[in-house]
């Protein structure tokens, strides 16, 4: 899938989220899509995307690589049965690390 970037135009996600009115909701964005006329795959990656409200176009185009993640697992949660939202993967282990460990493993 094209975020934007040298792969097939047609298969671009970012010129949907042009026509997009924010702030806006994960409908409202899916529905902007379906109407510029957006592959079906593109929709359905939109339809992924984490939260239910975004503020931004930059909030969306964050989120996108969960989405996709989300949209190629068929939206499946993970091994142990918890469906993380994985926008800050490493974070927790910076941030809350014990003394003497702030370094990401």
């Amino acid at each position: 899938m094209a975020f934007g970037f040298a792969e097939n135009p047609a298969l671009s996600i970012t010129p949907h989220l042009d026509s997009v009115d924010y702030p806006a909701t994960r409908e409202q964005i899916v529905a902007a899509a379906a109407d510029n006329g957006a592959y079906v795959d593109i929709i359905n990656v939109l339809k992924s995307l984490p939260r239910e409200d975004y503020q931004s176009r930059e909030e969306v185009m964050r989120d996108l690589a969960e989405a996709a993640r989300r949209f190629a697992s068929g939206g499946l949660r993970d091994d142990d049965g918890v469906d993380r939202d994985r926008r800050n993967i490493g974070r927790d282990l910076v941030e809350n690390a014990p003394d003497g460990n702030s370094r990401h493993p």
